[in-house]
């Protein structure tokens, strides 16, 4: 495998809508520790990684000069001289999970970005499943990794792949096989700890492979334990096969020093499904990207979620939908509560090619202020190139209804109760996008948690 922008494919970087200057803080540390990272041995991972380096070399950090950041700043990111994470030895005694108590499962356990053996289980999986770190995936299955790794989340015109792929070395490897259904969710947690002294990155990579005619659920779980300021620049790569359904839920609830960024990328083939959805509460600054490419006929994805802010965060919500063939099938309800000085941003576009007839696309973005302070940015394009199609899109921002507010209090419901009641419902629309009805559950609670702390 020859990474595309590897030197053996020199290209000309355009450094419209990003600062090179940035670039130089942010790879130093790469010369201390990229003689110890995993898979050196591995001719397409150096290529990989050498292309990532050389192309967040020639850019940077993209700025709000970048039509795709324009809403989000990531300038004083730079400033902060981030120092790669150590692998943690710290203690967790609490795991985030949406399964009831006393129930067991697979689960992989990241701290830090680095895999945690004795916090992990692979029990439960079907036979055949394959649920690994990438770490330990580059030395048995290279050649897996090899041919997925890299083709959906395309350095060039993302900086931030760019960065995680310089940084490659771990994440979490799935692999189910064709016609295996895996009826328990495989749960990915992610602790971000960090140091009090010192701020600390990682770059976690992870590839979720679900091979014609299989199902698997996957639910992850970002969070933090420290009180240090952490960056977490995630890339996720995912493959649906022909009449494969994959439903990836996900929740960012990390501490008030985090930087959270995340790029999703997914493919699905032929009467495939892809199935997302992202509950954000937590992280100073986080950006959650999703970007799902419909490639065969009668394909599905539902990419929908719900962002709760309070104080100063900024929450951004970027998406793409690509309707690549006829016939294809979009969703997308994102629904966002922001309260004192926060701000959220929606991005959502729906693009549907030429060869893409029939297709059916929908998407919905709400927002719900609270404050005077709090402001939400949004942007939902439709970007159309066939001529029978259904596509539509709504975008709506206001406060809270004060004659419903009036009717609770009028029959003895306290305004904090009556404003989460209302908020609640608010909410329910997109969480009733989780088809999961256990990590619907477990995603309310979440709510319900913010929603007190609300109080």
């Amino acid at each position: 495998m020859t990474a595309p922008n590897s030197p053996l494919h020199p290209m000309t970087y355009s450094t419209r809508g990003a600062d090179p200057a940035t670039a130089p803080a942010f790879l130093a540390p790469l010369d201390q520790v990229g003689a110890g990272l995993p898979g050196s041995g591995l001719s397409w991972l150096t290529e990989l990684r050498a292309a990532g380096r050389e192309r967040f070399a020639a850019v940077g950090l993209p700025t709000i000069k970048n039509e795709s950041w324009r809403y989000t700043n990531l300038r004083d990111l730079a400033k902060l001289s981030f120092q790669p994470a150590a692998p943690a030895a710290a203690t967790i005694d609490l795991l985030p999970t949406v399964r009831a108590e006393g129930q067991d499962g697979p689960r992989l356990v990241f701290v830090d970005g680095r895999f945690r053996a004795d916090l992990s289980s692979v029990d439960g999986l079907p036979p055949r499943v394959e649920l690994l770190s990438l770490d330990a995936a580059l030395t048995t299955h290279s050649g897996l990794l090899a041919d997925h790794i890299g083709r959906l989340a395309a350095a060039d015109d993302r900086p931030l792949v760019a960065l995680n792929s310089a940084y490659l070395a771990d994440g979490a490897v799935l692999h189910v096989p064709a016609n295996v259904q895996v009826e328990r969710p495989i749960e990915l947690v992610f602790v971000s700890v960090g140091s009090e002294a010192q701020a600390t990155s990682c770059h976690p990579r992870s590839l979720l492979i679900a091979e014609a005619g299989s199902k698997a659920v996957v639910v992850e779980h970002h969070v933090g334990r420290g009180a240090g300021t952490t960056l977490s620049n995630h890339v996720t790569e995912v493959f649906v096969g022909e009449g494969a359904t994959l439903h990836h839920y996900k929740s960012q609830r990390e501490g008030g020093g985090a930087i959270h960024l995340s790029h999703i990328a997914a493919t699905v083939a032929t009467g495939g499904c892809y199935d997302n959805f992202i509950l954000t509460t937590g992280a100073k600054l986080s950006r959650n990207e999703v970007v799902s490419r419909l490639d065969g006929t009668d394909a599905r994805t539902h990419v929908s979620g719900g962002y709760l802010v309070r104080g100063s965060q900024h929450a951004d919500t970027t998406t793409l939908i690509v309707h690549a063939q006829p016939n294809g099938t979009s969703r997308e309800v994102y629904k966002g509560v922001i309260d004192d000085t926060a701000r959220a941003v929606f991005q959502g576009k729906i693009t549907v090619c030429p060869d893409a007839q029939k297709t059916d696309g929908y998407q919905l973005n709400r927002a719900l202020l609270l404050s005077d302070g709090a402001e939400i940015d949004s942007k939902p394009e439709l970007e159309i190139h066939a001529d029978d199609v259904k596509c539509s899109h709504g975008c709506t921002a206001g406060e809270l209804d004060d004659d419903a507010l009036f009717y609770l209090r009028a029959r003895g419901i306290d305004r904090d109760t009556a404003q989460g009641l209302l908020i609640g419902a608010f909410l329910s629309e997109s969480l009733e996008e989780i088809a999961e009805e256990s990590i619907r559950d477990a995603f309310q609670e979440i709510v319900a948690g913010w929603l007190e702390e609300q109080k």
